[in-house]
């Protein structure tokens, strides 16, 4: 949206952090942290707190990688019979994630979970286990439309919704308040959901970029 050059200056928004400098009226973040400690707790509670598990990593450097992967491991934590077998970076990347899948089924003979850090690698790791006749519950972050068609088939478990549409939405929603001298929120951390085959058709609108959520819908307990 165009914005006066006085007020385009100040009003700035982040996909993963917070800029070092410059001068914000609202941050719109997603919460990274909370995003993977909740997909994991899914996945272990669907384990029944117990098994083999694997994390397949994002880029090493980058926020939401590091976020995540210390999400996914705090939730270990809680889960005493989850037992971590490996986790290494695929780098966000089908080609990467398919190559360690490869070599965590030919070294461990019973893998129950998947938890990678975006639906990308969780499709590979899906494709990799159809590829070598084994079964695991895989779950990613995103709410990818793929991963969204892996859950309907029953393929896929779940996925975390990373939404930059979602991100985008709620932005723009505060810049016009901004214009309109309305009072809004000087951040807003974006709630973590969980895509599942229970619940994906209530976000199929966002999925779909269809529907924007309101910032009402963000922000209400």
């Amino acid at each position: 949206m165009f914005l006066p050059p006085d007020l385009s200056a100040l009003l700035r928004s982040s996909f993963t952090d917070r800029s070092a400098g410059g001068k914000f009226l609202s941050y719109v973040l997603p919460d990274d942290y909370t995003l993977g400690l909740a997909t994991a707790r899914y996945l272990f509670k669907a384990l029944d707190g117990k098994g083999n598990v694997v994390i397949l990593e994002g880029i090493p450097a980058n926020t939401t990688a590091i976020e995540r992967l210390r999400g996914f491991n705090d939730a270990l934590k809680e889960f005493p019979g989850v037992k971590l077998l490996a986790s290494k970076s695929g780098n966000y990347q089908r080609k990467p994630a398919q190559g360690l899948m490869e070599g965590w089924i030919k070294q461990f003979p019973q893998i129950d979970g998947v938890i990678a850090a975006n639906d990308s690698m969780a499709a590979a790791a899906l494709e990799t286990l159809d590829a070598n006749n084994r079964k695991a519950l895989v779950v990613g972050i995103n709410g990818s439309k793929e991963a969204v068609e892996l859950i309907k088939s029953g393929k896929m478990l779940a996925s975390g919704e990373f939404n930059g549409f979602v991100i985008g939405c709620v932005a723009t929603e505060i810049a016009a308040g901004i214009l309109r001298k309305q009072p809004v929120p000087q951040e807003l951390i974006i709630r973590p959901t969980i895509y599942d085959k229970a619940n994906y058709e209530q976000y199929q609108a966002r999925i779909d970029m269809k529907q924007c959520p309101t910032l009402a819908e963000e922000t209400k307990n």
